[in-house]
């Protein structure tokens, strides 16, 4: 089969590796990609949001499966292009997407369908004064968040009023996030620790891949302003086989049924954002996609026919039982970003990469935002550069990580940071999913 992936970040790298990995594909394509991308996949010649054009190209090529990265095609509706074009395509339609591109559609259908998740109200343009009062009246630390996309920044912790205030300025601000945050959502802080859940679906059957967890924050010991993700490992430790049961029980099934039930049968990736309470699991969020560092460590994972398993999701076909992912194992993902992220920062930075014969075994560099200089140079082109993972599909967490800051040690580019923690939760409690 000729697969077509969309996107240019770690994410879409990873899972050009995983499906490069298929017997069943033959040519992998993508748009736009990124240098990394470019060793296993062929470029795509068409804008990912160019949906007619993609359409054609798609058909030109003979592309038998779309597999769609980024969350902003989805919420523009690439999904329903492709179905009435009749080309299969992995992803939910822009509708079931609204899950991810509305936060205040996702807590209204949440408390519909009674899936745990925070307190909260919604404030619309025009608001502004109600929103300060109900403000002025919440328990802290409080959460306020924009309704729309804003690329994962768009959340921010508050532990006094005046940093609820702030924040609510900032997010409101058309400059901040565009009109993503005309709308907001207050909620209640939650205290636990956070997990991420993926579910591979064809809108009524699912496979879980590995729990992981994601690190938000720039700086260690989650400080500092949130990010796209610094790092991620998997399995997560905290996610039980008998929590995972629970997960998939009170917020998976429920919410594949509800929004089949309103007439949006989802498709694709189901990703819930999770935090464990003293109450049990609680929805923070959801994601209508991979999530990106996450991917990087949850595919490496999973032991299954990627391309079988996306097709058969695109196909409406899960019935069949699929491989689950690999219950033994661990995979650590740091991510290497430019100087002043999640900030203003600067491109253009050469990138020194280690040979083949340095690269600690079972360590693969992740592009996210790499690009070619004028004289073809590895140059920086994004806030989040590259995903160190290193995989051990034998041994411990610690192992992992240490491989991985190794291999990390061994890079380097004006400006760059990373987190020196990814991981420490794992190794600080007893590890592995059994």
């Amino acid at each position: 089969m000729n697969v077509l992936v969309i996107g240019s970040g770690g994410r879409e790298h990873a899972l050009v590796w995983k499906l490069a990995q298929s017997p069943r594909v033959k040519r992998i394509y993508c748009t736009p990609g990124n240098p990394g991308i470019a060793g296993l996949a062929l470029p795509f010649p068409a804008e990912s949001g160019n949906f007619p054009r993609l359409i054609a190209e798609a058909r030109h090529l003979e592309i038998d499966l779309t597999v769609v990265g980024p969350e902003g095609p989805l919420a523009a509706g690439i999904v329903d292009a492709f179905r009435e074009a009749g080309l299969a395509i992995f992803g939910p339609t822009r509708r079931a997407a609204e899950l991810e591109w509305s936060k205040a559609f996702a807590k209204d259908f949440m408390k519909r369908h009674s899936i745990p998740s925070a307190l909260y109200r919604t404030f619309h343009p025009g608001e502004a004064g109600q929103t300060q009062a109900y403000i002025g009246s919440c328990p802290l630390p409080l959460v306020i968040k924009a309704d729309g996309l804003a690329a994962g920044k768009g959340v921010v912790v508050c532990q006094t009023r005046d940093e609820a205030v702030r924040a609510l300025e900032e997010i409101s601000d058309p400059s901040s996030f565009g009109s993503a945050g005309s709308t907001v959502v207050v909620e209640e802080f939650m205290n636990g620790e956070e997990a991420s859940v993926f579910a591979v679906t064809d809108g009524s059957h699912f496979v879980t891949l590995a729990p992981a967890q994601d690190h938000k924050r720039v700086f260690d010991g989650d400080r500092g302003k949130n990010t796209g993700g610094m790092g991620a490992y998997a399995p997560a430790p905290c996610v039980t086989p008998s929590l995972l049961s629970t997960i998939e029980e009170r917020i998976i099934v429920p919410t594949l049924r509800g929004m089949a039930e309103e007439g949006r049968a989802y498709t694709g990736c189901l990703y819930a954002g999770l935090m464990l309470t003293a109450e049990g699991p609680k929805v923070v969020e959801y994601n209508c996609r991979f999530g990106d560092p996450e991917t990087q460590v949850v595919l490496p994972l999973y032991e299954g026919d990627l391309a079988e398993l996306l097709g058969a999701s695109a196909s409406g076909s899960l019935e069949a039982p699929r491989t689950p992912y690999a219950a033994r194992g661990s995979a650590v993902c740091v991510v290497l970003a430019s100087g002043g992220y999640p900030g203003r920062y600067e491109t253009g930075k050469t990138i020194t990469l280690p040979g083949n014969d340095e690269t600690p075994r079972g360590v693969v560099l992740f592009h996210a935002g790499t690009g070619r200089g004028p004289d073809g140079s590895l140059v920086t082109a994004g806030g989040r550069v590259m995903g160190v993972t290193a995989v051990r599909p034998d041994e411990g967490m610690a192992s992992a990580i240490a491989a991985a800051y190794e291999a990390a040690g061994k890079i380097s580019f004006e400006g760059m940071h990373f987190r020196r923690d990814i991981g420490a939760r794992a190794v600080a409690k007893p590890f592995g999913i059994k």
